[in-house]
């Protein structure tokens, strides 16, 4: 599998893929390419729709210049427990900030929520976090903030009465159940203008397809997600689990 940085004909082949309406693995597949540096590779220059391989070629190269420049001379990447491959871990945070980001969260939110999940405790402190992250603690505070009002992260206290966040399995449950109830509030509201627009309007009729469309996906996120919650909490199975015993 090559490796260094994509190509800018590497690009127009991801560019042409994408034309072509190819999933990000059957490029990858062709490029012989990791399926995590298609997707961050589209989803940081455009996402699918709007990829164009030059531009995506010189923003990658100012990324470059940036980067050598901003980087003090003697800096190494910081060692990884398990005997993980550094660049690989942070390449795939990268790709996993780049696909929240995707989703709608801003980018210091998402890449802070990157950072929480892909530690092995769940938690940093805010030094942490600024330390990790080379930004600033006000920049650090207000994702934080965000992150807390969308259900994502919790604040606790360690044994030094420092504020630790903490991302857990239940953070996603909660996430979850605190989107549902978002969206049921919309469908409260939708209903309301039912009645102020006049019932049977054009305008109403509107508002009222929306409240029923959304009350189906809030009460179908809320069955799914307490029916999935166990899921969080048990273990993958591993080979030994399903090889079974062949000796009958």
């Amino acid at each position: 599998m090559p490796g260094g940085r994509l190509t800018q004909q590497e690009r127009q082949q991801i560019a042409l893929g994408l034309a072509d309406g190819l999933a990000y693995a059957e490029i990858a597949r062709r490029l012989d390419r990791p399926t995590s540096t298609i997707t961050r590779e589209v989803m940081r220059n455009g996402g699918p729709t709007a990829y164009r391989a030059d531009l995506a070629h010189r923003a990658t190269e100012r990324r470059a210049h940036r980067r050598r420049q901003a980087a003090p001379r003697g800096a190494e990447a910081p060692p990884q427990a398990h005997g993980r491959d550094a660049e690989a871990v942070r390449e795939f945070e990268e790709t996993f900030t780049t696909v929240m980001m995707a989703s709608g969260m801003p980018k210091m939110m998402a890449r802070v929520m990157a950072c929480l999940t892909l530690t092995d405790t769940g938690s940093l402190t805010a030094s942490e976090l600024v330390q990790r992250l080379q930004v600033s603690p006000a920049s650090i505070s207000k994702a934080i903030a965000f992150l807390d009002s969308q259900g994502l992260v919790r604040r606790e206290r360690d044994e030094r009465r420092r504020e630790r966040y903490v991302v857990d399995d239940d953070i996603w449950y909660e996430s979850m159940m605190a989107s549902a109830r978002a969206t049921a509030q919309i469908v409260e509201i939708a209903r309301q203008g039912v009645g102020v627009l006049g019932r049977h309007t054009p305008a109403a009729t509107r508002l009222e397809n929306v409240a029923r469309f959304l009350d189906f996906v809030s009460e179908s996120t809320l069955r799914a997600a307490e029916q999935a919650r166990a899921i969080l909490h048990t273990k993958p199975e591993t080979p030994s689990d399903t090889g079974g015993d062949d000796s009958n």
